[in-house]
């Protein structure tokens, strides 16, 4: 294929090697002279390792080129990819002026071109959800016009790469994340990936978006919490290391995918309670936990934002059957459970609530499970319904608040709203 490659940083440049080392054509452009002088001299405009020998054998099998301008090098092209960059603004917000300018300058260049298909338009630069479909289409339509149909088609492609290990990281990504207007694959993408095995994920447009911010902001989080761990173990005259290594050695819960689906907030008897444990170890400590901190207030806010996803376009009044009242299913724990908070705000909104959990027996609680319980639902006993009941369909809403809703046989077109699974 002949592909078009719009900025040459680390992310840029580092494709155009690893595109042209497969067979392909690349045209690298970029708007610095030097940078485009020394491509062209042979030398790397950046230390990566590997991209020199690359950009050495692209030269000469005359694979790479580079320039300033688009001029006519989107004529014959199959793809162009996008990797300008979107430097922060004052306000945080990505500065996309780079990225409205260069799709501006792409459809000028498509304006009255005759394409036996259309050019495929990769965007690997990170960008807010909702910029291909409220910024970047109306430039591409607004230059085009009537022209714009066939021309060209919109992908977002996010790029998983390291510096230092950037070359290893392109041929073997975690993933392929292939954003496109109806989620389905696109041929050029396809044959661009023809020998880079990864789990390949076919989604629209904001969901590709979103990826890299999910996955950055989660690695910022790995790293602080533990610095923050450090930080106490510093304090307390615990081995790090030591720590660390019993710690990531857990692949089954630690290191996996486990507690990291949106769904329901934590709760149970360990969780609320260790983690206030763990600040206030840090507070006499004398450490500073920021993050450990927030975390029983951010579990308080999505508490309360389930609350308002399960009644939202219920009027007060409304018969509500809860499915599941423990914080998990198959256990009658009810302490700190998130789904008795949801229960007891709902109660006070003047929903007609009634609960569905076969684990529940309001006579059998014990101790700590039985305080909190009645605490927190004085009428637990006269809330609890079998499951005949549960299975009639009579409920505006049915609200599955953990697994249990599992068991139960709904009528077909029943209203139920999966708290698990946002």
């Amino acid at each position: 294929m002949k592909v078009v490659i719009f900025g040459l940083g680390y992310v840029g440049f580092t494709a155009a090697c690893c595109i042209s080392s497969e067979g392909h054509s690349v045209v690298g452009i970029d708007v610095s002279d030097k940078k485009v002088k020394s491509i062209l001299d042979g030398h790397a405009p950046i230390v990566e390792p590997g991209v020199q020998e690359m950009l050495l054998e692209g030269l000469e099998k005359g694979l790479i080129t580079a320039a300033t301008s688009i001029g006519d090098n989107l004529d014959g092209a199959d793809l162009a990819i996008v990797c300008v960059g979107t430097p922060s603004a004052a306000d945080g917000s990505h500065n996309m002026g780079y990225i409205a300018d260069v799709s501006r300058q792409i459809a000028l260049a498509l304006k009255g071109a005759d394409r036996a298909r259309p050019l495929a338009v990769a965007y690997r630069s990170t960008i807010r959800p909702g910029s291909i479909q409220d910024l970047i289409l109306p430039i591409f339509q607004s230059v085009l016009g009537e022209d714009a149909s066939g021309l060209f088609d919109l992908i977002y492609n996010p790029e998983f790469l390291r510096e230092s290990s950037a070359v290893k990281d392109y041929f073997e990504p975690p993933k392929i994340v292939i954003g496109t207007q109806d989620g389905q694959p696109n041929p050029v993408m396809e044959e661009l990936n023809t020998n880079i095995t990864a789990p390949t994920f076919y989604v629209g447009y904001r969901e590709a978006e979103f990826t890299k911010f999910v996955d950055n902001t989660w690695h910022a989080v790995k790293v602080a919490y533990a610095n923050e761990i450090g930080r106490v173990c510093l304090n307390l005259g615990i081995q790090a290391s030591t720590v660390h290594e019993i710690f990531k050695s857990d692949t089954k819960l630690n290191i996996s995918a486990y507690y990291t689906r949106p769904g329901g907030a934590f709760g149970g008897s360990c969780l609320p309670k260790d983690v206030r444990a763990l600040q206030y170890i840090g507070a006499d400590s004398g450490t500073s936990m920021p993050l450990v901190e927030s975390l029983i207030r951010t579990n308080e806010a999505h508490k309360h934002r389930l609350y308002e996803y399960a009644v939202d376009g219920l009027e007060p009044g409304a018969k509500v059957l809860l499915a599941g009242l423990a914080f998990k299913a198959a256990t009658d724990d009810l302490r700190e459970s998130p789904n008795v908070d949801l229960a007891r705000k709902m109660l006070q909104a003047g929903f007609a609530v009634e609960i569905y959990d076969p684990a529940i027996n309001a006579e059998k609680l014990v101790g700590t499970n039985l305080g909190y319980a009645y605490s927190q639902l004085p009428m637990i006993q006269s809330l609890l319904v079998d499951k005949a009941t549960a299975d009639s369909g009579s409920y505006a809403r049915v609200i599955a608040a953990n697994a249990t809703v599992k068991e139960l046989d709904l009528p077909a077109g029943s209203d139920i709203r999966d708290l698990g699974s946002l």
